[in-house]
């Protein structure tokens, strides 16, 4: 049921993201995509793991009721790193000039 659910959460706020990236007048269509991509793996990794981890806390004699404030700090530090993690792949796979920017010369 929390797969189902977080993949419909994914998809309808990834399309509102797009939509948004879309919007901005600077943003190209690779851009859009990198950063829709990593909204939708924040999203559904969120989800995944707000549901699992208050049962990992209760096996480890942990309070559940800890769980809110760990998946908070766990999600702030995934979501960077997923985001820059997605948003290089895709730009590199995506736009040829991505990679040339990092390049020296």
């Amino acid at each position: 049921r929390e797969i189902r659910m977080a993949l419909i959460l994914s998809f309808v706020v990834s399309l509102v993201g797009i939509l948004r990236v879309l919007a901005t007048p600077a943003a190209s269509l690779p851009e859009a995509i990198a950063i829709t991509s990593a909204l939708f793996v924040i999203v559904s990794s969120s989800i995944l793991l707000g549901a699992s981890l208050p049962f990992l806390l209760q096996s480890l004699n942990a309070g559940p009721a800890n769980a809110a404030t760990s998946i908070q700090v766990i999600m702030d530090i995934l979501g960077v790193f997923l985001t820059c993690l997605i948003s290089t792949f895709l730009l590199t796979l995506l736009s040829p000039t991505f990679e040339s920017a990092f390049a020296y010369t």
